[in-house]
């Protein structure tokens, strides 16, 4: 078992990093928005590289969804790369928080 979740669990954690002209430019408040109407948790992050880290839980069918946002051209900025790791739920989220 490799310890990923199989596309057939429900619940997931996906952390997504994000490359680009990310920060300044209301990029963790949009994330925070999609993920809230997904029924998501977790967290976005400015990094000090620059980058955003964006971190939900919740449905995986869900998380793609946000995934599939966060890489889509309508975000706030310019996204150049958006890297991603999938992984099993370790909770300790109330709510969706910009950090």
């Amino acid at each position: 078992m490799s310890g990923l979740p199989d596309a057939d669990e429900s619940d997931v954690r996906l952390n997504v990093w994000v490359r680009g002209r990310v920060q300044g430019v209301g990029f963790r408040w949009w994330a925070r928005s999609r993920a809230l109407e997904l029924g998501l948790v977790g967290s976005a992050s400015n990094l000090a590289d620059g980058r955003v880290e964006v971190v939900a839980e919740g449905p995986r069918e869900a998380c793609e969804k946000l995934l599939s946002q966060l890489r889509g051209g309508d975000t706030p900025g310019r996204v150049d790369v958006v890297v991603e790791r999938w992984s099993v739920v370790r909770g300790g989220f109330d709510g969706f928080v910009e950090r």
